[in-house]
């Protein structure tokens, strides 16, 4: 039973909720029945049929809706006396700014990216207000408070984050499955039904004068005589065929390589279309354009099958066909969806036959959407669980109980007969930028990067900057604003194209930026070290930032976006989550956790389950623990020194 003060401080707090998916149903709920009276909650998401399962407030009737104002109607359906004020927009909107923060009691996270996360972190140093993350993957889970000036804020620390590949990985050399999906779902996908301006890898250009001008074309466009599918296969043996045999002619690539096998349909179908058993089309007259189907078509059933090369193309055929006799309306401006069942009929069938193609085991369409969404597979018991453990530490930072603030972990395995972790929160890093303001060093080459590249890779990709302002002294090099002149604007944006070196203020080695966010009032200093050289394997970026927090390495990932690319380019891009509540679990050592005593954030992290996953915005890092049987302490593989060694926690 909660005490007068407890209730005291419920009933009189404002309250702000970012996020209203898989926890935010669970935590608005948890709040309108613990005696909160003033909730706001702001999400850009509408309601998707993949939500339902697990996000209770929503109905199938909802889908489409915005997740903010449908949660609302059904919380006040049984609290109907309460306050809840819904904003169906962005948390990274003008409108959320420092001040709009400072109206409110305590913050509560729970997001699905690390870009929004971040931007949240810093209004809140920046307003003064309390801050409690969470985040939950299948059934693990945790709650942290991040309070200015008691605890380490949520960037003091690094977070798990995709590892990236280069654009040569996927589009020349591939080696996972993942590779396949990426190439499948944003190169192929994007260009056959998405912008056709767009230029990559796909779109191969003979420069064999002797060879057929088909190849001299571009093959994507498709001819006045041809009927769909004519121009399906010519599509199939240019990326499945043409295309092996130019990367083939780098002899030098193959050297310590498998071969691939180009493919082309004439050896896989027969010469003349499918013949239609009964069921084609029949599955594409509802008026539901998401509910046409290559798989009805073709009378196959079962997404866990394992489809035959032959079968891959079938599909694939199949699909291209149905997009442009049934949804032509949209070709130009799709962008695959996980929920759109045709997309991923099309994908899986793509990214099978490029496996094939390059010697790599096969997918079911179920796996493969599972990749290409980047599907991690939420628990609404997980869920609940920590909504609950939000509430309590919302609580106990409107009583300001600094002494009871915990970080709380949900594990999968009970350890020393514990669900729940709790430890005390650590101190914040005097080392991190953001809430230490400690200066950066980058490193790079002032003479070849532009300021673009610095814009785009550091500034926005690293620091997570969204309206940046970047002086050299009293210098205004760029800046960004609605209140901006046209002159000022013309004026940035030719320096954006401008090597470093070359600008009007001339950044070079010894130089000091300063660069900040009049958003999120967060400002820091970056030394300017000048380097000629840089691994295109190891650097991709061309340029090397120290002093922040980095990422650490995860498994899930895919490259750029939709735009230009080069098969010698090395741009990177992480994968963002789809389809889970984002989420850091960390687990310290269980017998401090157990005791709930302080640790340093130098201390290793450490697993207390056979295995861990530190996840990211969907993006897993497993971390392999062993059990010393003997003496039944803990013993991990420490990822940050060797990953061959051992290292025993006391």
């Amino acid at each position: 039973m909660a005490s007068e003060e407890h209730l005291s401080a419920i009933k009189s707090a404002k309250v702000l909720m970012v996020g209203a998916g898989g926890i935010g149903c669970e935590l608005l709920k948890t709040l309108a029945l613990s005696g909160f009276e003033d909730i706001h909650i702001i999400d850009m998401d509408t309601i998707e049929v993949s939500n339902l399962n697990r996000q209770f407030l929503f109905r199938q009737k909802h889908v489409g809706q915005s997740k903010a104002k449908v949660a609302r109607e059904a919380v006040l359906r049984f609290r109907p006396h309460i306050k809840i004020t819904p904003y169906h927009a962005n948390v990274k909107d003008p409108e959320f700014n420092v001040d709009f923060f400072k109206q409110f009691n305590v913050v509560l996270n729970g997001l699905d990216n690390l870009d929004a996360r971040r931007h949240v972190n810093r209004l809140c140093l920046a307003s003064g207000v309390p801050l409690v993350e969470s985040g939950t993957t299948g059934f693990l889970g945790q709650v942290t408070v991040h309070v200015k000036g008691k605890t380490e804020c949520y960037e003091c620390q690094s977070k798990p984050a995709p590892k990236t590949y280069p654009v040569c990985t996927i589009t020349s050399t591939p080696t996972k499955f993942v590779h396949c999906i990426v190439w499948a779902k944003d190169l192929l996908f994007a260009k056959l039904f998405g912008n056709k301006n767009q230029e990559n890898d796909l779109n191969v250009r003979s420069t064999d004068a002797s060879s057929s001008s088909e190849h001299s074309e571009d093959v994507f466009e498709r001819r006045a005589a041809e009927d769909v599918e004519q121009y399906g296969r010519r599509i199939y043996d240019h990326v499945f065929g043409y295309n092996i045999e130019v990367a083939l002619r780098n002899e030098e690539t193959w050297k310590n390589r498998n071969k691939p096998r180009p493919v082309y349909s004439k050896d896989v179908l027969p010469p003349k279309p499918v013949g239609q058993n009964g069921n084609k089309d029949k599955a594409s007259n509802t008026g539901d354009p998401s509910s046409v189907s290559a798989m009805s078509s073709l009378g196959l059933k079962n997404p866990q099958d394992l489809w035959s090369l032959r079968e891959n193309s079938e599909v694939f055929l199949e699909a291209l066909r149905l997009f442009f006799s049934k949804r032509e309306k949209e070709i130009g401006q799709l962008g695959f969806d996980k929920d759109d069942q045709l997309a991923v009929e099309f994908v899986t069938s793509a990214a099978n036959i490029r496996a094939a193609s390059f010697g790599i085991p096969l997918h079911s369409l179920f796996e493969a959407k599972g990749i290409a969404g980047n599907i991690v597979h939420a628990v609404a018991t997980t869920n609940a669980i920590i909504a609950g453990l939000i509430v309590l530490e919302a609580i106990k930072v409107l009583q300001n109980d600094v002494k009871s603030y915990r970080m709380t972990y949900c594990l999968e395995h009970p350890s020393r007969k514990m669900l729940l972790m709790p430890v005390e929160p650590f101190e914040p890093n005097k080392s991190c930028y953001v809430c230490s303001e400690t200066p950066l060093t980058l490193e790079i080459n002032t003479h070849r990067s532009k300021l673009r590249d610095f814009v785009d890779k550091i500034v926005k990709a690293k620091l997570g900057m969204s309206l940046p302002l970047i002086m050299h002294g009293v210098a205004l090099l760029y800046e960004v604003g609605d209140d901006l002149e046209e002159d000022e604007v013309a004026n940035y944006a030719a320096n954006l194209d401008k090597v470093l070196s070359e600008l009007p203020s001339p950044v070079t080695g010894g130089t000091i930026l300063t660069v900040e966010d009049l958003q999120q009032e967060l400002k820091c200093s970056i030394n300017i070290k000048h380097r000629e050289e840089f691994d295109e394997e190891k650097e991709p970026d061309g340029m090397v930032l120290s002093g922040w927090t980095p990422a650490l390495a995860a498994e899930k990932t895919k490259t750029l976006d939709n735009g230009p690319s080069s098969s010698n380019a090395s741009q990177t891009v992480p994968l963002e989550s789809e389809d889970n509540d984002e989420i850091e679990i960390i687990l310290k050592d269980p017998e401090i956790l157990a005791a709930g005593k302080k640790r340093k954030s130098s201390d290793v992290s450490v697993a207390v389950d056979s295995e861990i996953l530190s996840v990211t915005g969907a993006m897993l890092t497993k971390k392999k623990v062993e059990e010393d049987d003997s003496n039944n302490d803990i013993v991990m593989v420490d990822g940050k020194l060797d990953p061959n060694k051992k290292k025993r926690v006391q």
